[in-house]
Formats: structure tokens, sequence, C-alpha cells
């Protein structure tokens, strides 16, 4: 009891502190250095079969800021972003037949989590990475993306059954 009177942390405290360090050490043991690195999450994005509707939820009931509603014709979507404190939504709606959230919605009929974004520090340095740890993309190249940046899409069965964006920060 003086160890923890002394450092203000519980005995509970103190074996979660000492439980996620050692997990955090655990999942990078033996992981050499990358050239490129992992940012923050930038976005996550949600297909929606009404982007009006979805943007008054986040607008009008919410009180989140919104953006306008933006053609991306390259990837087959509208989109709108909703700003938050840390991140970002970005509601996506088809445009054009050939969109993939058309199939996604039809699968999907009430919409849902598409992908999520994720920040990298050098696009092309972390798709040959990844490359090399057979990850599939899901184009041979970066595209531009909707804020204007390299994008790459990484293959779902590739990442736990989760569309994994990466984006250069």
């Amino acid at each position: 009891k003086a160890a923890s009177a002394d450092t203000g942390l519980s005995r509970c405290s103190r074996v979660t502190l000492v439980r996620a360090l050692s997990t955090t050490a655990a999942l990078h043991q033996g992981v050499p250095g990358s050239v490129w690195k992992l940012g923050r999450l930038n976005h996550i994005a949600i297909a929606v079969p009404d982007i009006e509707k979805a943007t008054a939820l986040y607008r009008d009931v919410l009180g989140a800021t919104v953006s306008d509603k933006v053609p991306l014709p390259e990837h087959g979507v509208y989109t709108v972003f909703v700003e938050l404190g840390n991140t970002k939504l970005e509601l996506l709606h088809p445009l054009g037949e050939k969109s993939p959230i058309s199939g996604f919605l039809q699968k999907n009929k009430s919409g849902g989590m598409h992908h999520i974004c994720i920040e990298v520090d050098d696009i092309n340095a972390a798709i040959s990475d990844l490359k090399a740890k057979n990850i599939r993309t899901l184009s041979a190249e970066p595209r531009i993306g909707a804020h204007g940046k390299p994008v790459m899409f990484l293959h779902p069965k590739d990442c736990d059954g989760v569309l994994v964006e990466l984006e250069e920060a």
C-alpha cells in the first residue's frame, strides 16, 4: 500500500499500465524500422443511400460543420465531409453507373461504413513496402483523392475485412 500511496497508482492501474506497455513492446519487437510512417486517422467513410438526408442529420440534428457535396467522377462518388474535433467522416454516394458505392449499397440498402483512411508520410514507400509484404492494392498506382493528395486502397481481404485507404499527409 505504501508504494501505491507514493505513486498515486492503484495496484489495478499499475497492472494495466504494465500490461499495456508489455503488449506494445511485444508488438514492435523484431519489426525493422520502416522508411515510411503510419500517421493519424484521416477519416471514416460511410456509404449513404441519400446524401442530402445524411448531410442534414450531421449538420441540422447533430450540429456538425459539413462541406458542400463534391462530385469526384474519377472515383465514381459524391462526397460530403463532416468535421469532427479529431477526424472527419466522409459521406459517400454513387456518381455514375460504374460507381463502386452502387454495389456496396445494393448489398447494404441502408448504407454503412465503407472504409477507413489513414495518413502516411510517404505513400510510394508505403505501397512498395506493403506489396513486398503481400498486401494487395486495388490499383496499380496511387490516384488523387478527395483532399487533392495521392491515395491508395488496400485489399480488404488482406486487412482483416476492412477496406483501408492510405493518404499521403
